[in-house]
């Protein structure tokens, strides 16, 4: 209900020169929340990640309280004066209003598995302090995210929308590269063989591709908060209206 009702709540509240950058802050405020579980993970066990997982929504509901009814639903009731009561108040001024598949692609793109399993997939590619990639992933989405709230209206809805999927497409391709090219290999098992001589060192090589790994994933997660994290639930904003 949050998902659907929260950005179409923006849409309606926000003049068309902020509505793409408010609609964006949605995504924003999503990767961030996921940035601030990964580091509160670090200090936390699990019992007490949940309860403090209970406060950004309890803030919600408070404040929620005093926010007004949108204007173009007020209109569509007839409560005309309580309609510019609630523009005068969101707007500060009754000047200039106006009335005002995607997601299905979103979710296919694969983010949710990757940053669900990130800590496991860099482990899967041996590096070295998979915690601090995750933090790392999660820093990289919350900027990108940022990024792409700025120049939305001004760069547009569909080309950051194609930039993303080129971006995505290269990089899972390079990722699915660093696994084609470790499998197999002796220094891609957790189980070294005893009998191995020492000056055989089969680990340099996967070690060595770590960075492949690294930089794909950082690749994608860039590649996605630019165009395919915020504007699928910015575009449900604006069509459902």
């Amino acid at each position: 209900m949050t998902c659907s009702l929260g950005k179409v709540y923006i849409s309606e509240i926000a003049y068309p020169a902020v509505r793409g950058l408010l609609g964006s802050c949605v995504q924003l405020m999503v990767v961030v929340g996921i940035l601030l579980a990964y580091l509160a993970g670090w200090v936390l066990e699990w019992r007490w990640l949940a309860v403090l997982g209970c406060v950004p929504p309890s803030l919600m509901l408070l404040l929620m309280c005093f926010m007004p009814e949108t204007p173009r639903f007020l209109l569509t009731q007839h409560r005309r004066q309580e309609a510019m009561a609630a523009l005068r108040f969101l707007w500060g001024s009754e000047q200039g209003w106006e009335d005002p598949p995607i997601g299905a692609e979103q979710q296919l793109s694969g983010v949710n598995a990757v940053m669900f399993y990130a800590e496991t997939i860099f482990e899967e590619a041996k590096f070295k302090d998979s915690s601090l990639a995750s933090v790392v992933v999660g820093v990289i989405q919350v900027l990108f995210t940022a990024v792409a709230a700025l120049i939305m209206d001004r760069a547009g809805r569909r080309l950051l929308l194609v930039l993303s999927g080129v971006v995505m497409v290269f990089s899972t391709s390079a990722f699915g590269a660093y696994f084609k090219l470790t499998q197999g290999g002796p220094g891609n098992s957790s189980h070294v063989a005893i009998s191995a001589p020492v000056s055989a060192q089969p680990v340099d090589a996967s070690v060595g591709l770590a960075w492949l790994a690294v930089g794909s994933m950082c690749l994608f997660i860039a590649g996605f908060a630019v165009g395919w994290g915020p504007i699928p639930w910015l575009l449900m904003s604006e069509i459902f209206p």
